[in-house]
């Protein structure tokens, strides 16, 4: 079984809003549609369905928000991780594709409507999300980016060294792409607001209640608990990374765990943040190896990147690069700066890198492999989860329901291999351009 990381060690369990008062499932419950998983999937999904009129019970094996939904960065970037707008149309046809780029590139306005209609107290910010250029040869490949998801609508443009200067208050970037969609928040903030949300509008929600097992029964399903069980006429897995046990259905193969790095400095003085990211949004370092920051509201700043190697289980290791690297943008960080919070996190990954849809049985569904675009993905999918409830045909769907099938063999190794080719790839790139890239272990 997956262990995971601690939840209470990051800077969002100590500064969100209390989580609203729940309890665990006892006795047998009716509904329509269960929704097990209490994250930004599973949240939204039962509050369109609440919304649409279905009677819904939402199951948490935890807390709302235990999950990636309550660990992540923070980051709210309407983009899609590695496949660009081309290779989309190419793996789900035109149609598809379109359905979902238009919801996956609204998924930073979507959470804005959540967290504006439900006065969602969560440190939303809606600056942008810039992705600078370490060296110039890499300005050709983000204006690609820029155009094509300009193209599709999206607030998307390139910038020159001057306005990257101007935005982030550092001289280390050539240029850079400029999504004015991207926002940030605290996470879990975020996804306890969901969870309140969800309550209003009238969503059963039990919360320390993990599912132990589904069966047919008929034609409709039990889900059954310790003290309970829910009897359903469908039901939808939201579990993401933090999938475990479910009887079986083998959900939890159908991805591999990733485990992001994200740390927290102590609050900034004033005329540091005025110098340091004074324009409040996210930036991207634009390596593949990434590196990205934000602010919090207390003015810490944010950062993160991906577990490799010594980096992530070797804390103290991880922590003097990740201040090196903060000080190789703005040198002007205070000495006395330190990490205040450190903490890693699990995302689930498969080869894809979009929401995969897998049919479970007559009525069932699992949604999983999110692949590190949480917070607007996760804010979409609710719909796009409703619609497959409510038997939209497949055709219509913005995602293909697929058997359930396991996450390839190289799925084990492939992402680390990526990460490692993508530093040669910088390096060599940063040798024929003469530009200096940020510390590497």
């Amino acid at each position: 079984m997956t262990t995971f990381s601690p939840f209470d060690q990051t800077l969002w369990h100590a500064t969100a809003k209390p989580a609203p008062i729940t309890s665990e499932l006892i006795g047998e419950v009716h509904t329509d549609v269960c929704v097990v998983g209490g994250g930004y999937t599973g949240l939204t999904t039962a509050i369109e369905l609440r919304k649409r009129g279905h009677e819904v019970v939402l199951l948490e094996a935890q807390e709302a928000g235990f999950g990636g939904s309550g660990r992540n960065a923070g980051h709210c970037t309407p983009t899609f991780s590695y496949l660009t707008i081309a290779d989309l149309r190419k793996r789900l046809g035109t149609e598809r594709a379109g359905r979902l780029i238009k919801r996956q590139t609204m998924g930073a306005d979507m959470a804005a409507d959540f967290i504006e209609k439900y006065q969602i107290e969560c440190e939303w910010v809606q600056n942008g999300y810039l992705q600078g250029a370490l060296y110039p040869s890499r300005m050709t490949a983000l204006a690609k980016k820029a155009e094509s998801y300009a193209a599709v609508g999206s607030p998307s443009t390139m910038i020159d060294a001057d306005e990257a200067y101007r935005l982030t208050g550092t001289t280390r970037f050539q240029g850079g792409w400029l999504l004015r969609s991207g926002g940030h928040l605290n996470p879990l903030g975020y996804a306890r607001g969901l969870a309140r949300a969800a309550i209003q509008e009238g969503v059963r929600l039990y919360t320390q209640s993990p599912m132990q097992k589904a069966a047919r029964t008929g034609s409709a399903w039990r889900l059954s608990t310790d003290k309970g069980s829910i009897v359903c006429d469908k039901f939808i897995m939201a579990t993401g990374a933090y999938t475990v046990g479910a009887d079986g259905l083998g959900v939890e193969n159908t991805y591999r765990i990733m485990r992001p790095i994200v740390a927290a400095t102590n609050p900034m003085p004033d005329h540091v943040r005025r110098k340091v990211l004074p324009y409040n949004g996210t930036v991207h370092d634009g390596r593949g190896d990434l590196y990205a920051w934000k602010y919090n509201h207390e003015g810490r700043i944010v950062a993160t990147m991906v577990s490799l190697g010594r980096r992530g289980p070797d804390i103290e290791y991880t922590k003097t690069l990740l201040m090196e690297r903060l000080r190789w943008f703005y040198p002007e960080i205070p000495q006395s700066t330190r990490w205040d919070f450190f903490w890693r996190g699990e995302l689930d990954m498969q080869p894809q890198t979009i929401p995969r849809l897998y049919a479970l049985g007559p009525g069932a569904l699992a949604c999983t492999g999110l692949s590190g675009r949480g917070v607007p993905t996760g804010t979409m999918l609710g719909g796009i989860l409703a619609d497959w409830a409510e038997d939209k045909p497949d055709k219509d769907l913005a995602l293909p329901v697929e058997r359930l099938s396991k996450a390839p063999a190289y799925m084990s190794f492939g992402p680390t291999l990526r990460l490692y080719w993508d530093r040669v790839r910088d390096g060599v790139a940063s040798l024929i351009d003469r530009s200096e890239l940020p510390p590497r272990p």
